[in-house]
C-alpha cells in the first residue's frame, strides 16, 4: 500500500468513526467538512472521499442529502440508460451490473451517479435494483436535432441513443434554431417520469445535411476539445524552432547512428525512430522517442491542457491532437535531416530474442530517412524493386538494416509468443472520404511486415522501460491488463467444449483465486488450434470478449494479453499523456533530481493521472468508433438493395449480426429469418429454427442484401438471401431467455 493510499484510508476511517458514533446526527457534505475542519483547498478531495465511501457502501445518503452509516443494502454506481426506458447500473470493481426496470429508474438520466437498493433476486435472472437517489448528474450538455413542433417551442431529439426522452426547448431559449439544425443543448431541468427534460440551446452546429456537421456533432457530443486557447498558442510560439548547443549539452550524441522513421504515408507527427545493427553475435536495437517534455513544462498551461485531453483522437476525417500541431508536427516531430532531442532506449538482443543489456538516455538524433510502411513492405517482399522503380533507388544503402530489422523483429515476436503473448488479428478499417466528407471507399486495413517490425520494437522498449523503473521502486505509470474474470473464462471453456476444444484451467467456476484460473498461453494455444477452421471467427471473438480492458495504473500488476509482468507506454508522448508523464520521471531520475520531495509529488498526482488518462482513452475510442459507424452507414445508404457475401459476427436473441469483408457490420432481425420460430441457445452461441432446424452461428458465411440504413441510430439492416430468393416474414418479438418468432396470420 502506497503512502497516499494509506493517507486516504485514514481519512475515510475518520469519517466512518464519526458517522458510527451513537451521538452522530446526519449531516450534509458541507456540514461534515465544517465539523471536521477540512481546509477549503481540500474540500474537493473531501467530496471525492465521500463518493468513494458511498461506492463502497460504508456510507449512504438520505433523501435530504445527509450522510449516515451504510447498512450494506445500498450501492453507488453509474446509470447506463436505454431508449426503451430501462437501464443498468455499473458498480466500480463489480463484474456484473444491476438491471434497473423502467418503473424503478427514479428519473435517472444516462451517466448519472446514483444510489440503488437491490431487489429480491429471481432464479436465473440478472440482479435487479431500484434507484433511490440521484447523487450527481453525469450529462450537462448534449447534441441533437432541433424540431420546431409549435411556434412557441420545439424539441431537441438527442443523438445519444441511450436517452429515452426528447428535450423540450421554449422558443426564447432556442437561439434562433431552425427545423433540422444540429444543436448543442444545455440541460436546465432533467424532468421526471411524467415530465420531459428541458434545456436551452447554446450552440448551433449547422443543418444536419451540411458537410462536416455529422462529425462535429459527435465531437461536441463527446465533449472533445477542438481549439487551443490563445494563451496556449502564445506559449507554443515561444518554443524554440531549432535545437541549440545548449539543448545538446549533457546528451548522448547519436546523430551519426543510421536511423529511420517508419509510419503511415499521411502521418505528420513522427515521434519514434528506430536503428538496428549487428556485431556478429548480438543485435543492437535503438528506439528513439521525441523528447516532448523539453517543450512542455510541468504544470504550464500547455501541460494542463494536454492532461485534460489525455490523448489525441483520430476521427475518420480529422485528428484532434493532444498538443498543438506547431509542436507535434514541428520541433517534436522527428523529421529527416534535422537535429532533434530524444529519449533513447538502447537495447542489446541476443540470437534468442532476449534483451541482455540496455541503456536509457537523453540523446540528440538526426533521422536519415522518413520511410512509410508501404515502402518498407515492398522492399522486404521484393528487393528487385530497387531496380524496377526509380524512387526506391535511394533506399539501397538502407536495405541491410531493413533485413536486420526483419530478422530481429521475428526473434522478438517468437520470444513473446513462447511466453504466451496473445495476438488477436482482427482487421481494422480504412475509410476514404471526398472533400465534402462523403465516404468513397471502405476497406480492411491489413497488417504487414513493416507494421509488425515497428510494433515489435515499440513493445520491446515499453517493456524494458517499465521493468527498469519497477525495480527502482519509483512512482510510475504502468499499462496494465488484468487477468480475465474466472466466471467468463469458465463460460468460454464450456462453450468451446461444444466444438471439441479445451483449455487448461487452473481453477474452477466461482474460484476466489481468479488470477490463477488461466494462463495467457492457453488462450494463445486455443487461437493456434482454431486457425483456419470454420469456427475461428466465432471463438476468436468470444475469447476477445472474455478479456478485460487494458488501463493505466500506478500499480504494476502485469499485462495479461502480452504475458508480461512489466509494461508501460513510453513510445508516443506526442499523442498520449501517460507517455509524456513518465518521460518527465525518466529525465528527473537520469539527472539525479528525483529526491524525496519529487517522489512524494509523483506519488500524490499519478493515481489521478492514470485514472483520468484511462477515461479519456475510452472516450476517444468511443468517439472514433461512432464516426466510423456513421460513415459506414452513409456509405451503405448508396448501396441499398445490393448483395454481399459476409460472415456472421454475432448472435443474439433478437437476430444475427453479419460483417462484410470491408468491416461493415449490419443486422438481420429474427423476424426476417426463414421458418416459424427460433430458439436462442446461449450455451452454444447459436440461434436454431424450431421448425426448420436451420442453425445460425458466429463464423458462418451468409449472403445478404442491404435493406435499410439509419444515420441517427447508426445501424444497418440486412436481409438474408436464400438460394430460392429473398425470404421475408413480418414478425413480432417475445422477450425471454430464449426467443420465438411466429408468422403472423393473414
Amino acid at each position: 500500500m502506497t503512502e497516499l493510499t494509506e493517507q486516504i484510508e485514514k481519512r475515510k476511517q475518520v469519517i466512518c468513526d464519526l458517522v458510527e458514533d451513537p451521538c452522530y446526527v446526519p449531516m450534509k457534505a458541507r456540514e461534515l467538512a465544517a465539523f471536521l475542519q477540512v481546509p477549503r483547498e481540500e474540500r474537493e478531495e473531501f467530496r471525492n472521499i465521500l463518493q468513494e465511501l458511498l461506492q463502497e457502501g460504508r456510507l449512504m445518503v438520505t433523501e435530504s442529502g445527509k450522510y449516515q452509516k451504510g447498512d450494506g443494502s445500498c450501492w453507488t454506481g453509474t446509470f447506463i440508460g436505454n431508449t426503451k426506458g430501462f437501464g443498468f447500473v455499473e458498480i466500480e470493481g463489480r463484474e456484473e451490473d444491476f438491471y434497473i426496470p423502467e418503473d424503478k429508474t427514479g428519473g435517472a438520466f444516462h451517466r448519472d451517479l446514483v444510489q440503488i437498493i437491490p431487489l429480491p433476486s429471481r432464479h436465473g435472472k440478472r440482479k435487479e435494483a431500484r434507484v433511490v437517489r440521484i447523487l450527481e448528474h453525469g450529462i450537462r450538455t448534449l447534441v441533437g436535432t432541433y424540431e420546431q413542433t409549435r411556434e412557441h417551442y420545439g424539441f431537441v431529439i438527442p443523438d445519444m441513443g441511450r436517452l429515452p426522452k426528447d428535450i423540450f426547448v421554449p422558443a426564447e431559449r432556442s437561439k434562433g434554431a431552425m427545423d433540422g439544425h444540429k444543436v448543442v443543448v444545455e440541460l436546465t431541468d432533467y424532468g421526471s417520469e411524467k415530465k420531459s427534460p428541458e434545456g436551452k440551446i447554446i450552440e448551433i452546429l449547422g443543418h444536419r445535411n451540411d458537410p462536416g456537421v455529422d462529425i462535429m456533432s459527435i465531437v461536441k457530443g463527446y465533449e472533445l476539445p477542438v481549439e487551443f486557447s490563445p494563451k496556449i498558442m502564445t506559449q507554443v510560439e515561444h518554443v524554440a524552432k531549432a535545437v541549440s548547443d545548449a539543448d545538446r549539452a549533457g546528451r548522448r550524441d547519436l546523430r551519426d547512428v543510421v536511423m529511420v522513421t517508419i509510419d503511415g504515408e499521411d502521418a505528420k507527427d513522427l515521434d519514434d525512430a528506430v536503428s538496428v545493427s549487428f556485431d556478429g553475435e548480438n543485435y543492437h536495437l535503438g528506439v528513439h522517442i521525441a523528447d516532448v517534455t523539453n517543450y512542455v513544462q510541468e504544470n504550464s498551461a500547455l501541460d494542463r491542457e494536454a492532461l485534460k485531453r489525455g490523448t489525441s483522437v483520430y476521427l475518420v476525417d480529422r485528428v484532434i491532437p493532444m498538443l498543438p500541431h506547431a509542436l507535434s508536427n514541428g520541433i517534436c516531430s522527428l523529421n529527416a535531416g534535422e537535429d532533434r532531442l530524444a529519449l533513447s532506449c538502447l537495447m542489446t538482443v541476443n540470437g534468442r530474442g532476449e534483451i541482455i543489456d540496455y541503456e536509457i538516455c537523453e540523446s540528440v538524433i538526426r533521422v536519415d530517412r522518413r520511410m512509410s510502411y508501404t515502402a518498407v513492405k515492398n522492399l522486404l517482399e521484393d528487393e528487385s524493386i530497387l531496380e524496377k522503380e526509380a524512387e526506391y533507388a535511394a533506399y539501397r544503402e538502407l536495405m541491410p538494416m531493413f533485413r536486420l530489422m526483419e530478422e530481429l523483429a521475428a526473434l522478438l515476436r517468437a520470444k513473446r509468443k513462447k511466453r504466451g503473448s496473445i495476438d488477436f488479428d482482427f482487421p481494422e478499417c480504412k475509410i476514404l472520404l471526398d472533400k465534402e466528407g462523403h465516404p468513397l471507399e471502405i476497406k480492411a486495413y491489413e497488417r504487414n511486415v513493416a507494421t509488425d517490425i515497428i510494433e515489435d520494437f515499440m513493445l520491446a522498449a515499453n517493456e524494458t522501460v517499465a521493468q527498469h523503473f519497477y525495480w527502482m521502486e519509483l512512482p510510475f505509470v504502468y499499462r496494465v491488463h488484468d487477468v480475465p474474470d474466472a466466471e467468463r473464462i469458465h463460460k468460454l471453456c464450456e462453450f468451446i467444449r461444444n466444438y471439441g476444444y479445451y483449455m487448461k484451467s487452473l481453477g474452477r467456476k466461482g474460484s476466489k483465486t481468479g488470477s490463477e484460473d488461466i494462463h495467457p498461453k492457453e488462450i494463445q494455444k486455443l487461437l493456434a488450434r482454431i486457425a483456419g477452421t470454420p469456427e475461428e471467427p466465432m471463438i476468436s471473438r468470444l475469447a476477445l470478449r472474455s478479456m478485460k480492458q487494458a488501463k493505466y495504473s500506478v500499480e504494476c500488476t502485469g499485462h495479461f494479453g502480452l504475458a508480461c509482468q512489466y509494461y508501460c507506454h513510453f513510445t508516443s508522448p506526442i499523442r498520449r499523456y501517460p507517455d509524456l508523464q513518465i518521460h518527465r520521471i525518466i529525465k528527473e531520475q537520469l539527472r539525479g533530481r528525483l529526491k524525496e520531495e519529487r517522489i512524494a509529488h509523483y506519488r500524490n498526482i499519478l493515481p489521478e493521472v492514470a485514472k483520468h488518462s484511462s477515461e479519456m482513452e475510452r472516450r476517444a475510442d468511443e468517439a472514433e468508433r461512432e464516426t466510423d459507424k456513421l460513415k459506414k452507414v452513409e456509405y451503405m445508404e448508396e448501396r441499398l438493395g445490393e448483395i454481399y457475401e459476409g460472415v456472421i459476427s454475432g448472435v443474439t436473441k433478437w437476430g444475427i449480426y453479419v460483417e462484410l469483408p470491408n468491416t461493415v457490420e449490419g443486422m438481420i432481425h429474427i423476424s426476417k429469418l426463414p421458418g416459424d420460430y427460433y430458439i436462442f441457445a446461449e450455451d452454444t452461441g447459436e440461434i436454431v429454427g424450431g421448425d426448420t432446424g436451420r442453425t445460425f452461428k458466429i463464423g458462418m458465411p451468409v449472403t445478404v442484401r442491404v435493406a435499410a440504413c439509419d444515420r441517427v441510430m447508426r445501424t444497418i439492416d440486412f436481409d438474408l438471401m436464400e438460394e430460392c430468393g429473398l425470404q421475408e416474414y413480418p414478425g413480432e418479438r417475445e422477450e425471454g431467455s430464449w426467443q420465438k418468432r411466429k408468422r403472423r396470420k393473414s
